[in-house]
């Protein structure tokens, strides 16, 4: 794609309103891809309102500055670790989202053959081991992971991405201490929207919270706004540098906002209007799209951006409800049948 900047080269538009040094066509592409991601989460909304969604939900309209600014500074090979409120994060990572949908309908070429549904979606091929349906659950696993890549020696990472609830849970302390005692090369980063399922987390935590957490353990943490697309990209990619390098763990903190209710069908009201109101002037796409237009993209290209993911995604959605079911005999597969377990656990 060829970025277009008016009849003037694009360094006259750079001013005091955009960051230094900042890098246009980077930006333009993560602006491409938060929209794709929201496309891709309304689409969803979408199918869970027809009926065809097999199980809950977990929209992530609103943060799709974390999973693009995450997401996209690892490389193929590296490890991902996801929530249940996954969908932006698996599509970053570079897994297909006609595959997405299919998993999400529970139809034949699902990502995960219509098993995984949602909450469980993975896809190997990426580097996604997976969505969690238990919260916290993934935090233990991104440690094993990176463990098993230093036992290796291997020049890959391991990332995982959880929510502020996630850190009054049990395997976050014993996941970050695991990978601080081996020096392990894992990411975390926490996903801070503001609510555990239907709960204020400030209301249930005590202390400080999750990066004075880390640093308790001597993991070497930081904080940003989730919803500012440069300085989660800037953070993370120099994070990802330092973990590469053998600097052991890095936690990041993302300040965020779930601007829907848990799932899908959650109407939220346990929170007033007002604040989501408020919320949805902090969007990150919006922020993206103002900065990349002081920097002289022009309007149409970014306008381009939203009609095109839309456009994808409401044919991927049209695909999968044409989709025929699974084969029965796939519920046989990928299922220990034989041995016995207290005998012989694999």
């Amino acid at each position: 794609m060829v970025l277009r900047y008016g009849a003037i080269e694009k360094e006259i538009f750079l001013s005091s309103s955009i960051p230094v040094n900042f890098d246009v066509e980077r930006y333009f592409n993560h602006h491409k891809m938060m929209n794709r991601i929201r496309a891709f989460e309304e689409t969803a909304a979408t199918a869970n309102d027809d009926g065809l969604v097999l199980g809950a939900i977990h929209l992530s309209i609103g943060q799709e500055a974390i999973a693009s600014g995450v997401c996209q500074n690892l490389e193929k090979d590296d490890f991902l670790l996801s929530t249940h409120r996954g969908h932006g994060h698996t599509l970053a990572k570079g897994a297909d989202p006609q595959s997405m949908m299919l998993e999400l309908l529970g139809r034949k070429g699902g990502i995960c053959q219509g098993k995984g549904g949602s909450m469980h979606i993975a896809d190997f091929s990426v580097g996604m081991l997976g969505a969690n349906g238990v919260v916290s659950a993934n935090i233990n696993i991104a440690a094993g992971a990176g463990h098993a890549i230093k036992l290796k020696g291997g020049n890959n990472i391991s990332c995982c991405i959880f929510g502020d609830g996630a850190i009054n849970r049990g395997p976050f302390l014993e996941g970050l201490n695991w990978a601080g005692v081996f020096k392990l090369p894992v990411l975390f980063v926490c996903e801070k929207n503001g609510f555990a399922s239907t709960t204020v987390t400030e209301a249930m935590t005590s202390g400080e919270g999750g990066k004075q957490r880390a640093q308790s353990l001597g993991i070497p943490a930081e904080e940003v706004d989730g919803n500012d697309i440069v300085e989660v990209d800037e953070c993370v990619r120099q994070n990802v540098k330092e973990i590469r390098s053998g600097g052991g763990p890095r936690f990041i903190l993302c300040n965020t906002y779930r601007l829907h209710g848990h799932t899908a069908s959650d109407p939220a009201l346990y929170r007033e209007q007002e604040d989501v109101d408020e919320a949805w002037k902090n969007d990150p796409i919006s922020k993206c799209r103002d900065l990349l237009k002081n920097a002289g993209v022009l309007d149409e290209d970014l306008k381009g951006h939203r009609t095109d993911a839309l456009s994808e995604m409401r044919a991927i959605y049209n695909r999968a409800k044409q989709a025929p079911w699974p084969e029965l005999q796939l519920a046989y597969e990928d299922v220990q049948d034989s041995g016995d377990p207290r005998e012989e656990a694999f």
